[in-house]
C-alpha cells in the first residue's frame, strides 16, 4: 500500500511539473503572493477564533503550505486553518487548554494517515449535498457566534457555545463601542469593497489595514493580537514530555472529531477545486498529506488545518500551475510574520470579529439553501435544518452522522412505498399474431411490481401473494423492481412455495439481472425452474406456462 502511494505520488509530479519554464515559475510566485495576502488575516482571525494565539495561526499557514502542500493529493490545494475547525477547537481549547488541542491535533493526524491506508475517502461520495450545505451553515453560525466577545469588547463564561451566550444575560452586556467601531467599520469595508479589486487585493486585508492604522494613530482602548513571536518554534507547543498515554482517553474522541473533519473538508475542497482545474484530486495521498501535516503541526505550536476553498479558489483563479504556489503563499506569511510582527501586533481583535462574521455569512451555500426552499423540497429541507441545529447544539462530526442517518431514513421510507397492483388479462389488449390460448388467459393475473424488494417493502407484496382469489396462474412482473435483498428473497420463496403447495403456477417477467441473481441464490429459480423467467407477460402466457412453478390444478 505504502509502495503504491509513492509510485502514484511521483507519478503525478511527474505530470505535473512536464513542461515546467520559468513562465510557469513566474505564475506560481504571483498566485502564492496573492493567496498569502489573502491568507494573513483569516490565519490570524482563524487562530483566536480557536482559542488559540495569533501566532499560532501563521504557523499554522506556514507549516501546512509547505508540508500539506507538498504532499498533496492535487496540484492546487492550499491548506491552513479554517473556520470549520476553528468552530470544533474552540470548544476543545475551553475544555482542555492549549495542550489539549495539540495532542487532540496530533492524534488526528495519525487517524487520518490511517484512513488514507484504509481507502476512507471515498465515504464522503454518500454525504448528501442538504447535509453538507446544513453542516457549512451550523459551522457559520458557531464561528459567527464566537466572535461576539471580540466584536463587542465583552468576556463570556462557560464551557459550550450556549452556555456562553447564555452568560451575557445572567451576567451582563457591557459593549466596548470603540470596539464595536472596529468590527462595523471592516464589515462594511468588506462589503462595500469593489469585487474586481477583490482578485488582486483581498477586501479583508484591507479593511484590517484601515484598522490598524487607525488603532497605531489614536491608540483605542481595544483589545489587540497581541505580540507576534519571530520564531516557528514558540513556547506555547506540543514537546514529547506532553504526550501522555493516560490522557490517551479523554482525547480519541476530540481527535477522531478533528481528523473526521479534516477529512470531510479536504476532499469537498478538493473536489470542487478539481473542477474549477479540471483535475482530479488522488483522495487517499490528500488524506496521507493532511495526516502528516497536522501530526507535525503541534510540535510547531499550530493548530489542526485542513484544505480551505477560499484560498485554494484565489490560487486557481491568480494562475496557479503547481502546489509551488501553496509553499510560495507559506514563504509570503512567513516574511511577513518577520518583518511586519509589530504591525500586525497592534491589530484590534474586534478588526478580525468582523473579517470572521462576514466570512461567516459568505460561507453559507446561498444558492443552495435557497434552491431547496424555492423548489420546496421538504425532505432536503429537512435534512439541511437538521444537520445545521445539530451542528450548532452538538458535536460536529455527530452533526454529519445524524444528518446522514436522517437522509438513510427518509430514503428508506421513501422506498418502503412499493407499488403492486393485480391485474386480468384483457384479451382485446392482447398484441396481434399473439398466440396466447384464451382458456389461459382467462385464469391468469399479472401482478405488477415497482420499487425495490427489501426488507421496509416486502410486506405489500406478501399480502398481494396471501389473497383468496389469486387465479391459477400467476405473472410477477418485476420490470420495475430494481433491486431486491436477501430478506425480500427469503420471504418471496416462503410465498412462492406455499402458492405452490395450493395448486398455481407462479412465472417472471422482466427480471433485471441483479434481481434475477438474488432469486437464484435464494432458491426460487430451483423451486420454479429456469423456464419460468420470461421477457414479458405475452410471451409467460403463450407458453402456457408448462414449466412454471406448480401443477396446473384446478382451483
Amino acid at each position: 500500500m505504502c509502495v503504491c502511494l509513492i509510485k502514484r505520488y511521483f507519478s503525478m509530479l511527474h505530470r505535473e511539473f512536464a513542461g515546467y519554464n520559468g513562465k510557469a515559475l513566474s505564475a506560481d510566485l504571483m498566485a502564492g503572493l496573492t493567496v498569502a495576502a489573502v491568507a494573513i488575516p483569516l490565519a490570524l482571525a482563524f487562530a483566536v477564533s480557536s482559542g488559540a494565539d495569533p501566532a499560532s495561526g501563521l504557523i499554522t499557514a506556514i507549516i501546512a503550505g509547505v508540508v500539506i502542500g507538498a504532499l498533496s493529493g492535487a496540484s492546487y490545494q492550499i491548506s491552513g486553518p479554517t473556520g470549520a475547525m476553528a468552530a470544533i477547537l474552540f470548544s476543545l481549547s475551553l475544555k482542555y487548554g492549549l495542550s489539549g488541542m495539540f495532542f487532540a491535533g496530533m492524534l488526528s493526524g495519525v487517524f487520518l494517515i490511517l484512513a488514507s491506508f484504509l481507502k476512507l475517502g471515498k465515504l464522503t461520495r454518500f454525504i448528501p449535498a442538504p447535509v453538507i450545505t446544513g453542516f457549512t451553515s451550523g459551522i457559520a453560525i458557531i464561528i459567527a457566534a464566537g466572535q461576539i466577545d471580540n466584536f463587542f469588547g465583552v468576556k463570556a463564561t462557560g464551557d459550550t457555545l450556549l452556555a456562553r451566550i447564555g452568560s451575557y444575560f445572567t451576567n451582563g452586556f457591557s459593549p466596548n463601542w470603540e470596539a464595536v467601531f472596529f468590527g462595523l467599520l471592516v464589515i462594511v469595508i468588506m462589503i462595500i469593497y469593489p469585487k474586481k479589486w477583490n482578485a488582486k487585493f483581498p477586501s479583508s486585508l484591507a479593511g484590517i489595514i484601515v484598522a490598524v492604522i487607525l488603532n497605531m494613530i489614536f491608540s483605542f482602548d481595544v483589545g489587540v493580537v497581541g505580540e507576534i513571536p519571530r520564531t516557528l518554534l514558540p513556547e506555547a507547543r506540543l514537546t514529547f514530555a506532553d504526550i501522555r498515554l493516560s490522557d490517551l482517553g479523554n482525547f480519541i474522541a476530540p481527535g477522531i472529531s478533528i481528523a473526521a473533519l479534516g477529512m470531510i473538508e479536504s476532499l469537498l475542497c478538493g473536489a470542487s477545486a478539481g473542477r474549477m482545474k479540471n483535475e482530479k484530486l488522488d483522495a487517499d495521498q490528500e488524506l496521507l498529506a493532511q495526516g502528516i501535516g497536522n501530526l507535525i503541526l503541534p510540535f510547531f505550536g499550530g493548530i489542526p488545518a485542513t484544505a480551505a476553498i477560499a484560498r485554494t479558489s484565489v490560487a486557481i483563479k491568480s494562475g496557479a500551475r503547481t502546489r509551488l504556489a501553496s509553499i510560495f503563499h507559506s514563504i509570503g506569511i512567513l516574511l511577513s510574520m518577520f518583518l511586519l510582527g509589530p504591525v500586525m501586533s497592534r491589530i484590534p481583535l474586534a478588526a478580525l470579529a468582523g473579517v470572521l462574521m462576514v466570512t461567516a455569512w459568505r460561507m453559507n451555500e446561498w444558492h443552495a439553501i435557497r434552491y431547496l426552499f424555492r423548489r420546496r423540497m421538504g425532505s432536503g429541507i429537512a435534512k439541511f435544518l437538521i444537520t445545521m441545529c445539530a451542528t450548532v447544539v452538538l458535536d460536529l462530526t455527530w452533526a454529519i452522522v445524524i444528518g446522514v442517518a436522517v437522509s438513510i431514513l427518509m430514503f428508506v421510507v421513501r422506498c418502503a412505498d412499493l407499488t403492486v397492483e393485480i391485474s386480468g388479462v384483457e384479451s382485446d389488449r392482447l398484441p396481434e399474431g399473439s398466440h396466447v390460448d384464451l382458456t389461459v388467459s382467462e385464469g391468469t393475473q399479472i401482478i405488477y411490481v415497482g420499487g425495490p424488494l427489501f426488507f421496509g417493502s416486502m410486506e405489500k407484496l406478501a399480502a398481494a401473494l396471501e389473497q383468496d382469489e389469486l387465479k391459477r396462474n400467476l405473472i410477477l412482473s418485476m420490470r420495475g423492481v430494481p433491486m431486491m435483498d436477501a430478506g425480500a428473497a427469503q420471504v418471496l420463496y416462503e410465498h412462492v412455495e406455499a402458492l405452490h403447495e395450493t395448486g398455481r403456477t407462479i412465472s417472471f417477467c422482466g427480471v433485471a439481472p441483479a434481481v434475477r441473481r438474488m432469486l437464484d441464490r435464494a432458491g426460487v429459480t430451483a423451486l420454479c425452474g429456469e423456464d419460468a423467467y420470461y421477457w414479458d407477460a405475452v410471451a409467460a402466457m403463450e407458453q402456457t406456462m408448462p414449466a412454471a412453478c406448480g401443477p396446473a390444478a384446478e382451483l
